[in-house]
């Protein structure tokens, strides 16, 4: 086989394999425009005989899924905020800062990674509940203010920004802070990107802690939401698929705006350090 032929039939088969993954996405799409009852025909149309925006009104209009939205939008951006500024900071100084018990405490937190966050969702909550932040968004953040995971990451990329560098800028003057704002942050950026991406998918997708710590409807976020709107519609398909469209297309968006710089802190993550 020719290299020429051989080429052809890699991007065939991985042409196919793509159009497989995005089918289900493709028909969810298809189906939000549909009327009412369209979707549960037999055998199920692949695309409306007429499409309307009839669910999308519907879902803003009358089951006020614009302000879990807002919610969704608001958890997810903080807590990204709040990451990007913890991660990084604890990262950084595991990673370049000299202090006593360093090595011990970062093996202590990788340890932590074993233990699954629902076994901490208990404890967490009676914490919570004592200093009255149950039913609030400070609850909610709270524990997306640092992890493990998102140190882990941050560390290993910062070990590789030359300890010259940072020991130059300190002999010219620097302080740490303007070390830190100056060197480390710019070297950072594709992993900064890279975390910022997760913590945001993160937080929009999370399900279980807000559906326990907030009680409230009117604070309840978008995944949240939308599983109480299943009850109540569960036979209105198009209804649902539509909401299920209103949330994917941010985090769809924010990912393929942000891939070139999520890709590249992923590969230089994996090779330094």
């Amino acid at each position: 086989m020719s290299r020429r032929s051989a080429a052809i039939t890699i991007n065939g088969a991985l042409l196919a394999i793509a159009l497989i993954t995005l089918c289900p996405l493709l028909w969810m799409v298809s189906v939000s425009f549909m009327r009412p009852g369209e979707a549960s025909s037999f055998p199920p149309p692949f695309l409306p005989a007429q499409a309307t925006l009839a669910n999308y009104r519907e879902l803003f209009a009358q089951t006020g899924m614009g302000r879990h939205f807002a919610n969704s939008l608001f958890l997810a951006t903080s807590a990204t905020a709040l990451s990007l500024l913890f991660n990084v900071s604890a990262g950084y100084a595991f990673a370049k800062l000299a202090f006593a018990g360093r090595d011990r405490v970062f093996r202590v937190l990788l340890g932590a990674l074993i233990i699954p966050g629902q076994v901490a969702m208990i404890p967490l909550f009676l914490m919570l509940k004592q200093i009255g932040l149950v039913n609030t968004y400070a609850g909610v953040l709270i524990p997306t203010m640092a992890n493990v995971f998102g140190i882990f990451l941050v560390r290993q990329y910062a070990m590789s920004i030359p300890d010259e560098l940072l020991e130059a800028a300190r002999v010219d003057g620097a302080g740490e802070v303007r070390v830190f704002r100056s060197i480390v942050l710019p070297a950072l950026g594709p992993i900064l990107v890279t975390l910022a991406i997760f913590t945001f998918l993160g937080s929009w997708n999370d399900f279980l802690w807000p559906l326990i710590v907030l009680g409230d409807d009117k604070l309840q976020t978008l995944p949240v939401a939308l599983a109480g709107l299943s009850r109540e519609h569960v036979q209105d398909s198009e209804l649902m698929m539509a909401g299920s469209v209103v949330t994917l297309l941010p985090v769809l968006a924010l990912f393929l705006v942000l891939q070139r710089y999520y890709i590249q802190g992923l590969l230089a993550g994996s090779v330094k350090g």
